[in-house]
């Protein structure tokens, strides 16, 4: 019964082409299918703080890309590890405000603005969401928690809005990320408690 068993398991594998990969981490995925898995990049930590089983050690994900950004020249930078566009402008807006602000601010910004010199009109740039903003940060860094060599400028070492909204309590508040030490946190969506920083691109 095994062996009849066994047949059937290679056959059906035959006919379906599951051929498996391994990963560099002993993780198997189907080949055929492997194009769309998100991966999740490195965090950045390289120190073991003298423990095994701690990122710093293991230092798992995908590796970064070098360079990491690429400076466009026209105020906007591409990070080569995502494939989005921030502006290189950290600080656009008002400075701290409030999350509707925010989000007004990042709408309606446009080329000759805060640097932008790419031709880009209101409406293509906006704020990001929480999982976008945490890429950049990088564990091994603080004040700020960003990749050493970063080609950003009016970085604030504070919090920044994002546009995802809390579940719990929609109506009060939202995600942000704070560059000083990469923290993820909840921000009152009336406070001005977050600084304004702009993406384009993504899926």
């Amino acid at each position: 019964m095994k062996r009849v068993l066994v047949v059937f398991m290679s056959l059906v594998l035959a006919l379906v082409g599951w051929t498996t990969v391994c990963a560099d981490d002993g993780f198997y995925v189907v080949a055929g299918q492997k194009a769309n898995y998100a991966p999740v990049p490195k965090t950045g930590q390289t120190n073991p703080y003298g423990l095994t089983g701690t990122d710093g050690a293991l230092q798992k994900g995908v590796a970064w890309p070098t360079p990491r950004f690429t400076d466009n020249g026209n105020g906007t930078v591409t990070d080569n590890l995502t494939g989005l566009i921030w502006t290189q402008n950290a600080n656009i807006g008002p400075g701290y405000t409030n999350w509707t602000t925010a989000l007004s601010a990042a709408n309606s910004l446009a080329s000759g603005s805060y640097g932008l010199n790419d031709g880009s009109q209101a409406g293509e740039w906006r704020l990001p969401n929480v999982q976008e903003l945490h890429s950049l940060v990088d564990y091994s860094r603080t004040s700020p928690a960003l990749p050493v060599g970063h080609p950003f400028t009016n970085v604030s070492n504070t919090q920044y809005w994002t546009s995802t909204t809390a579940t719990d309590s929609p109506t009060i508040y939202a995600w942000y990320v704070s560059t000083y030490n990469g923290v993820v946190g909840l921000g009152n969506k009336g406070q001005n408690v977050g600084s304004v920083w702009c993406v384009r691109g993504g899926k």
